[in-house]
């Protein structure tokens, strides 16, 4: 089923709710993600990935605005607002994204994770029946296929540098893999999302398809799989956080609530 416009979703209170919850999750995810990336400014490793870790920050605060935008468009707040402004428990992003960003080691390794699998569901994305969904993702994609090829060399470089620089990505491997049971998760809407057209597969497929290109990586590298994962404790997908995202909205809302008139 194609919907061309936000008009056209909205006259569909069941299309609506599970267009929101998607897009909800697409933006909290970036968001988050791309203030982590920000704090790397001025002290990444070296000048070059300085201004590359800024640009990838740059590009995923990006996508986070064109999917509160289209939140917008659906009747929800306006993007500044949805950003800055709803509590941890309104918020949608996976665990994963949410923690602080730890050594250079921790960074790219969750960065890696979470890219790829976030192209998997940008792919998903420029397949939705909501066209204008489809139009943004299909952007998206080349950005991303950039990251996913930049943090892909870095996470190659440092497993095969041995030594100190290989024991931090084991133990970075080992720190997030248990954090990221719901970033396969789509929420309780999830059947919606696939019936209506929203998303041609669900979570599941993501999964296989996730691991499809995770697992080659750990092998070229000689990681040992870490094995299944589960939800454990806070789910992101449901509004259950932890701290870090607490002290995290705190510091994205300094601007906006010293002065509320403040634009991106």
């Amino acid at each position: 089923m194609k919907v061309e416009s936000a008009e056209q979703a909205q006259a569909d209170s069941h299309y609506r709710l599970a267009l929101v919850e998607l897009l909800t999750q697409l933006a909290d995810d970036e968001l988050c993600l791309g203030h982590r990336d920000s704090e790397w400014l001025g002290l990444a490793p070296d000048i070059e990935e300085d201004v590359a870790f800024s640009s990838i920050a740059q590009d995923e605060v990006g996508h986070a605005v064109f999917f509160y935008e289209r939140l917008h468009e659906l009747g929800e707040a306006e993007p500044d607002d949805l950003a800055f402004l709803r509590p941890a428990s309104e918020r949608k992003n996976a665990i994963l994204v949410e923690g602080p960003n730890g050594d250079w080691a921790m960074t790219i390794t969750r960065h890696f994770l979470y890219d790829t699998f976030d192209a998997v569901r940008i792919e998903a994305a420029e397949q939705s029946g909501y066209v204008p969904l489809a139009q943004g993702a299909a952007k998206i994609r080349r950005e991303e296929r950039y990251h996913q090829m930049h943090l892909h060399l870095w996470f190659t470089r440092l497993l095969s540098a041995g030594g100190e620089a290989r024991e931090r990505m084991e133990r970075a491997v080992r720190h997030w893999w248990p954090r990221m049971g719901d970033l396969f998760s789509l929420g309780h809407r999830e059947a919606e999302m696939v019936r209506l057209g929203i998303l041609p597969w669900g979570s599941e497929e993501m999964r296989r398809r996730w691991e499809e290109r995770i697992r080659p990586a750990f092998l070229e590298n000689g990681l040992p799989w870490p094995g299944e994962w589960r939800i454990e404790g806070a789910d992101g997908r449901q509004g259950e956080h932890t701290g870090d995202l607490v002290a995290l909205i705190r510091t994205m809302s300094e601007v906006k609530e010293t002065d509320p008139a403040a634009r991106w």
